[in-house]
């Protein structure tokens, strides 16, 4: 992967001397975006070669609320109240799911899923299986001919380099990937549990369960990360890692590498700036 690199920030003004701070990214069409505790930095490659860097403070910082079952949701607000806030920033920005082929994918995906949870040829469980299937088909779509999974693979290794202090690959242990495994679990039970209702209530009941799926999805994954080794966590980890491994990451170019790099410095730097 070429040379070792590390940003040129003195990271121990904001955490211990051996610590680093806890970083999440996100990769885009074009380029990465880095947040960290309080902050974000991202970087597009524009069609001419040119790099382009923005960076901000956020708005609305999850850890506020560090509850069991409300961090999960607190967390997800947190990253996608980020988004609007660096297309303002970063016009040239683009988002995975911006391309006509990743938004027909998703009305396509959404239509069918409807239609597969109505059947009543299918058992609950296998209705279940299938919907969440057909439910990964705009990711695979916002995939395939694009730059997309180079530059999810630039950002695991930038954020991996930083946080073990040596080159890393293209995958990283807390990918956003490895909630699918607890997401598809929690997701089934709670479907599985509403399947009957009907009425008014119905509607709310779900709406209820899918929110209450990814603060349990949350707690497992950060259970997860703590407990690597455990053969539960291994099992729950293991669709995620596949996706992650076969599909979602690519190895990056010297260029997209300078992207995701660009991206974590300046989210750094204005950490640093905060401390």
């Amino acid at each position: 992967m070429g040379e070792t690199w590390f940003p040129p920030f003195g990271y121990s003004r904001i955490v211990g001397q051996d610590e680093k701070l806890r970083l999440g990214g996100m990769a885009l069409a074009n380029g990465v975006l880095v947040h960290g505790p309080t902050s974000w930095g991202a970087a597009v490659r524009l069609p001419n070669g040119d790099l382009r860097v923005a960076g901000a403070k956020k708005r609305f910082v999850a850890a506020d609320l560090d509850r069991p079952i409300l961090r999960g949701p607190a967390r997800l607000v947190e990253a996608f109240a980020v988004l609007p806030q660096m297309r303002r920033a970063l016009p040239p920005a683009r988002l995975p799911f911006e391309r006509p082929a990743v938004i027909g994918a998703m009305l396509a995906s959404a239509s069918l899923v409807r239609r597969v949870r109505a059947s009543s040829r299918l058992g609950p469980l296998t209705r279940e299986l299938v919907s969440s299937v057909l439910a990964l088909a705009p990711a695979a779509v916002a995939l395939r001919g694009s730059d997309l999974a180079a530059y999810h693979g630039a950002e695991h290794v930038a954020i991996g380099t930083y946080e073990h202090g040596g080159d890393r690959g293209k995958e990283h242990e807390r990918c956003g990937s490895h909630l699918l495994g607890p997401l598809l679990l929690a997701s089934a039970a709670g479907r599985l549990a509403t399947s009957r209702l009907a009425g008014p209530l119905a509607g709310v009941a779900r709406a209820a369960v899918a929110v209450a799926a990814v603060a349990v999805a949350t707690e497992l994954f950060v259970w997860m990360v703590r407990h690597p080794d455990h053969p539960l966590s291994e099992a729950l980890a293991k669709p995620g890692h596949e996706l992650q491994h076969r599909i979602a990451t690519a190895d990056p170019t010297p260029e997209q590498l300078e992207v995701a790099r660009a991206a974590l410095a300046e989210c750094l730097r204005l950490e640093v700036e905060s401390a």
